[in-house]
Parts: C-alpha cells; structure tokens; sequence
C-alpha cells in the first residue's frame, strides 16, 4: 500500500493505492455521502457500495462517453438537491473516466464546491484521470472543452477492480501507462522489462503507483496548467483526441496510442525523435494495438486537432512529442501542414502492410 499526496494551496489530496485501498480506505470516508456510478459498474458492485456506504444515495449514469454531457451534469446537480445535500457533503465517484470527470466537475460546481472522492474502477482512471484534478463534460461535439481544476481530497486506487475489465478497457489503460513511459526513464524502464506481460495484474499494479506518481510531481508544480509542466501530459493526445472525434470507435486510451504512433513520425520527420528510442516506442505500441489503423482520411481526421485546448489559435497545431528517454518536445505546425503529414504516415503505415 502506497499513499501519494498533491499539496495545493486549496487541499491536500491524498491518493490511496494497492491491494486491500478499498476496503481500508472506503468505509471511513463517513458523513453525508451521494454516490455516482455508471450501470455497468452498479451492474458489477452495486451490492458492494450498498455494504460499504449503507443507505447513502445512489445515482446511476447510463455506460460510455455520451453520459458526460451537460443533459446529465443538470440530472446529477438536481438529485444532489433532491437529496439535501449541504456544503458539508461528499460526492463519490466510483467508476472510470467518465464518472470521475462529470462527478468531480459536479461537485466543483454544487453551492461552488463540496468534498469529492475518486474510486477508479478502470485502468485507465486509476493511473491517470482519477489524479490531478482535471473535471469535464463534452460540449458541442468537442472532448472536455467545459470543466474546471477541482481536486479531490482522496482518490482510492485499488486493482481489485482490474480483475472484471475486459480487454479493451485494459488496452486504454495501457494508452496512458505508455504515454508515461514517454515521460519518465524509469517507467520505460519496466515497460521494456515486462513488454511481453503488458497486461499482466501483478505488473500492472507496481507500475500504476510509478504513474501516479509522476502525475503528483508534475500537478504540484503546474496544477492548473498554466506553467507548461502540464502540457507534457497530454502526449499522444492531440491526433489521439482528433481521431476520436471523428470516428468515435475506439476508447480512448487506445486513441491515445494511435495518436502518439502516427505523432512519432511528425516527431522523426522533424528531426525531434528518432533512432532505436522511437523505435523501441513503436513497438510498445504495437504490443497493446496490434493493428495501427491506416485511415485513408486520416488526414481529414486530423482536421478536427484544430479544437485542441493547447492551440494558441486553430490556424497552428501545438504537439507534445517523446524526444529521448524521460524528455519531451512541443511541436507546432500550421493547420494544413499537420493535416498533410498525418495522411503521408497513414499511406506510410498501408505501404508497411
């Protein structure tokens, strides 16, 4: 059992994490608890909440990304009326992504903010957007454009709930997971020593703690991302978050990897990666997606990297890239120079088949 903390001016919180984190941690949380949780984890530990927080109230969001709008923002902020919540209250978001962004951004928002705790249920949640207090919806067909920095007092990492995932939500934990072993030596480290057990529980617990932890470090210095320290954990995120706009199969953690492979080579055409390192990357890639998808419209697809947060103004492309072993580099093109070099690695990618 590991216990990381993010001091801010506002809060500490405290990120519990290891076997056993739930059942130590959950029950003490006490006081006037509401819970928000989706079907498909109520479906999987909905007797579990009931022992662990009695008679606290219980909303249930419908399963995927759709649910974090601001139809369902509005439903969970009436119910926390409904049920008289006071500023003394705590909102728990037990579930992935989606619960922990639109839970935590609810309760920043309810009588201008109230206590929140994170109980990731998914690989992807526990290593990366449980921590950090980043909170969203998806308006108007852009990912997270409306959110606030609200951090939780504790977030409960525990790998108990990895046993129930399917694969593919293991795939987009492990988007992120590579994502930090593009940041940090020794997170790249053990994944070049485990590159042929990725999905293995054991190894996947001991290197979600090295992940947290490079979060912490990185939010401590630059919490609300205004710093530039921040920005380096969006890798892979920019073409990542263009190709689920637009084609909205995958999840995203697996766009995160497509992102950060069709990303790699604008990195080597610019000269900013290459060698033995970008393909070492390439191939880590390659070990959790097994086909990198050559879109004939990727370019078109890319179009959408326009609404990126990051960009100054839509007419440039802001990038953050892998440079070296634990160093980063920011790359910025012109819109229609971005576009052509992500449709010239999807042809180079076809031509690979």
């Amino acid at each position: 059992m590991q216990d990381i903390t993010i001091s801010t001016a506002t809060v500490n919180s405290v990120i519990h994490c290891g076997q056993g984190a739930f059942e130590r941690y959950a029950p003490a949380i006490g006081g006037n608890l509401f819970i928000l949780t989706d079907s498909n984890v109520y479906a999987l530990y909905g007797k579990l909440m009931g022992e662990t927080f009695g008679n606290a109230p219980i909303y249930i969001l419908p399963a995927g990304e759709k649910s974090k709008n601001q139809t369902n923002l509005i439903k969970i902020l009436n119910k926390m009326i409904e049920c008289g919540l006071t500023r003394k209250s705590t909102l728990v978001a037990f579930g992935g992504g989606v619960v922990g962004d639109i839970g935590g951004l609810a309760a920043s928002l309810y009588m201008r903010g109230i206590n929140a705790v994170q109980i990731p249920t998914t690989l992807l949640s526990q290593v990366d957007s449980s921590v950090g207090g980043k909170t969203a919806i998806d308006f108007n067909g852009v990912k997270n454009v409306v959110g606030t920095f609200y951090q939780p007092s504790q977030v409960i990492v525990d790998p108990m709930f990895l046993r129930t995932l399917p694969a593919r939500e293991m795939r987009c934990g492990l988007g992120e997971i590579i994502k930090y072993g593009a940041l940090d030596c020794g997170i790249y480290a053990g994944l070049l020593k485990n590159s042929n057990n990725l999905f293995d529980l054991n190894f996947l617990e001991s290197i979600t703690a090295d992940c947290i932890r490079h979060k912490a470090d990185v939010v401590i210095k630059d919490e609300k991302d205004l710093l530039g320290a921040r920005a380096t954990l969006n890798l892979g995120h920019t073409t990542g978050h263009a190709f689920e706009l637009y084609y909205k199969r995958k999840s995203h953690g697996e766009f995160v990897l497509i992102g950060m492979y069709y990303e790699l080579y604008i990195a080597r055409r610019a000269g900013v990666c290459g060698g033995e390192y970008a393909d070492a990357l390439r191939s880590l890639i390659k070990r959790v997606i097994k086909k990198i998808p050559a879109w004939k419209d990727a370019g078109e697809a890319a179009g959408k990297a326009k609404y990126d947060k990051k960009n100054a103004e839509q007419s440039l492309v802001k990038m953050v890239v892998p440079a070296s072993e634990g160093r980063s580099a920011e790359i910025t093109l012109p819109l229609g120079e971005y576009v052509a070099r992500i449709a010239e690695c999807a042809r180079t990618i076809a031509e690979e088949v």
